[in-house]
This record gives C-alpha cells, structure tokens and sequence, in this order.
C-alpha cells in the first residue's frame, strides 16, 4: 500500500500512466486555492502573451484566460497526460486562437526572446532542473518590463516539507531568500516576496526591467 501511495505522489513530478491521470485531476482541485491567493498579488496588468510553465491539469490555464481576457495563454508541460488535460480543459480557447498548449522543458523553452509579458509557475519550481539556468530561459523569453510569478504551497519552513523530500523523488523546496537569490543571479533585479506564514504559502514576483 504504502508503495502505491509513493508511486502516485511521484506523478507530481511528471504524470504518467492511470496515477498520472488521476494526480493531474486532483492538482486542479489542491492547487487551485493557493494558485488564486498567488493570481491577487497581479496588480493592474493587462499582459498581451502569457506562459504558463508547468501547466498540470489547466485549471490555472482557463482562469488566466478569464483573468486576462485579452491576452492569448500558451501554457506548456513535460508531461504529456498534462499536456492533452489541459487542451481538453481549454479548447474553446484554443478554437478561438486564445490559447496553444505544448509539451516541453523549462530548461530550454520552444519560445523566441521576449515573447511574453507574464510568466506564471504554480506549484511547479520544486521539480525544475537547474533553478538558476530555467530562471534564465524565463528571463530571456519575458519582454523588459514582463513579470515572472512563482507560486508555491510551501514557503520552505514548514516542518511536514521533510516528509514530502522524503516521499517524491527529486523534489526540492526553497524558501524566499533561495528563490529571490536565484532570480537575482538569472537576471532579475528587485524580486519581492509575499508570505502567508499561517499556511506556508509563498509567492514570489519578479520584474524584468526594461
């Protein structure tokens, strides 16, 4: 039993297979609270081009959608399962031309310089390879003045964070001063850091100056 468990919470990582359906379905249901708290600290913005890095199940792909109803979503995942949840969640948008969905890495993003205007990473960093050099790749693909939005469930100073490093595979949690430090040192200048330290939620902003 306890193999099972440890086999679906290492889909968060990359779903595939029967868990990896099931684990993309549920990320829209756990995520989408703290994706929200983490969407209000986007203040008065109206983005033309959105990437959504690490889409999961597309949940956050349809509120940004909503959010944001002039801009157009392209929302990208290494996994595929996540890669066909999410253009099954989005294709009315993708119909209208609104939104594409693609399957890739963050380490070296499909996507020419500055062709965004907003970045957004929900629940999603802990897994990426090399924090710095895909701080970079997002850096080089924002225009001046786009901004980067990180969003995670765990600040990094919660003491349960052990037993999740414990159960899924290749899975780091930062807290703000490592994210801001590596933002810094992609490029980013002036990061700011909101913390909810009731419940261990972290959102990290980051402004490519223009």
């Amino acid at each position: 039993m306890m193999g099972l468990i440890r086999k679906y919470f290492n889909n968060a990582r990359k779903p595939e297979g029967l868990l990896g359906k099931i684990m993309v379905s549920s990320m829209n249901r756990a995520h989408a609270e703290v994706s929200d708290w983490g969407m209000s600290h986007l203040k008065r913005i109206s983005p033309a081009d959105i990437a959504e890095l690490g889409c999961g199940g597309g949940r956050n792909t349809v509120e940004l959608l909503k959010r944001y109803p002039e801009a157009k979503v392209t929302a990208l995942d290494h996994s595929e399962i996540a890669v066909r949840k999410t253009g099954r969640l989005n294709k009315e948008a993708i119909s209208a031309g609104r939104c594409r969905v693609i399957q890739g890495d963050v380490s070296a993003l499909p996507f020419e310089t500055e062709s965004f205007d907003l970045v957004t990473a929900f629940e999603t960093v802990y897994f990426w390879q090399g924090l710095e050099e895909s701080f970079r790749e997002v850096f080089r693909v924002l225009r001046p003045g786009g901004l980067f939005l990180i969003v995670n469930e765990t600040d990094g100073t919660d003491k349960k964070d052990e037993k999740w490093k414990n159960t899924i595979d290749g899975l780091e949690i930062y807290d703000r001063a490592q994210l801001i430090c590596a933002l810094e040192k992609a490029g980013f200048n002036g990061a700011s850091a909101d913390r909810d330290a009731m419940n261990h939620r972290l959102c990290v902003l980051a402004k490519k100056q223009g």
